[in-house]
């Protein structure tokens, strides 16, 4: 071997044994060390702050490497609110099932009479029972986004849990416009019916009634009771609508992630205290008072039960009806 060839190998293994050392003394990570820098550095992190790097693509928001606002947003949807959702709506459905064991069911204190009176008409009902459909299969998908790895896919497996998923996506996404149109259209033919009034104080005084057997208080088409659900449905529903209307066209939202951290958060909250309220409508409306379920079912309710629960409106409605049958006679000829 030439000796020129000899001395180039003697040199490259002189340097390789000089850098092995350090070689190995850079490759000496401590994760324990690393992760206090880390921690360190998101909490010098003002509010709203991003750690970014370059790009070389129009879109600045590629940019973003580690969002500080994610992991609350992560820690709040794991953690919180399952426990909220969980208290309020197994709270709900506790309470109810406590009233009912005390108080019993809701009767016609005078019994059937036989004769009916039309509650609700075509309209009415169709406008119900396309937001209350809607409403039942959005919350049955959402409650799912927050409950169903712990209480469906153990049950159902892990295939049959992402098919069910996957298809509760696609009807929440879709059948959040009808049940938006439901909202709008409630508005505009109810509003009118569900402004308070005076009367409405002595209804809350006496607790609507429910709590003690005898006389109810009197009422219009809508009592105290009904109208707090009304403006709850509707103030719930436009915040609802708003928050899932940026959810599902998340291009509109100005600050990116941000915002729809935000109206996840909203959309989610808001979501299991509505469903913990329509829970107690809706065993007001079946189980909880007999004949209640008749107004919306058929739309026409017996007249005793009319009279016990809204007395006032019955008044108004036989008095039209009094005033429309007794049509003026021809005038005689002078």
């Amino acid at each position: 071997m030439k000796t020129w060839l000899k001395t180039f190998l003697a040199m490259l293994a002189l340097a390789f044994v000089a850098s092995a050392p350090v070689a190995a003394q850079n490759n000496n990570f401590n994760p324990t060390k690393e992760s206090v820098k880390e921690e360190q550095l998101l909490n010098s992190l003002k509010p709203g702050e991003r750690l970014t790097g370059r790009i070389s693509i129009p879109d600045e928001k590629a940019a973003s490497l580690i969002q500080p606002g994610g992991q609350e947003w992560r820690a709040f949807h794991q953690q919180k609110l399952p426990f909220i959702g969980g208290v309020a709506i197994l709270g709900m459905l506790a309470l109810l099932a406590v009233f009912f064991l005390v108080r019993g069911r809701i009767r016609v204190e005078g019994g059937f009479s036989g004769k009916t009176i039309t509650r609700f008409a075509s309209l009415d009902r169709f406008t119900h029972w396309l937001t209350a459909s809607c409403f039942i299969i959005l919350a049955l998908s959402g409650l799912n986004i927050s409950f169903g790895r712990m209480v469906i896919l153990p049950w159902l497996g892990a295939e049959t849990f992402a098919s069910l998923t996957a298809l509760g996506k696609l009807a929440h996404n879709y059948l959040a416009f009808p049940f938006m149109f439901g909202i709008a259209l409630m508005f505009v033919i109810w509003v009118r019916d569900n402004i308070p009034e005076k009367i409405d104080l002595e209804w809350i005084k006496q607790g609507g009634g429910i709590f003690s057997k005898g006389a109810h208080p009197p009422a219009k088409r809508f009592n105290a009771g009904q109208k707090l659900i009304f403006w709850i449905v509707m103030g719930g529903g436009v915040v609802m609508s708003g928050s899932g209307w940026f959810l599902l066209f998340p291009y509109l939202a100005q600050n990116g992630v941000s915002d729809m951290q935000f109206y996840t958060t909203i959309h989610a909250l808001l979501a299991v205290i509505f469903i913990a309220v329509m829970l107690a409508h809706i065993y007001i409306g079946t189980l909880g008072m007999e004949g209640a379920f008749d107004a919306m079912g058929t739309g026409e309710v017996d007249l005793n039960w009319a009279k016990e629960h809204h007395g006032l409106w019955v008044e108004e409605v036989q008095a039209k009806a009094k005033a429309a049958s007794v049509a003026p006679g021809a005038m005689p000829a002078e």
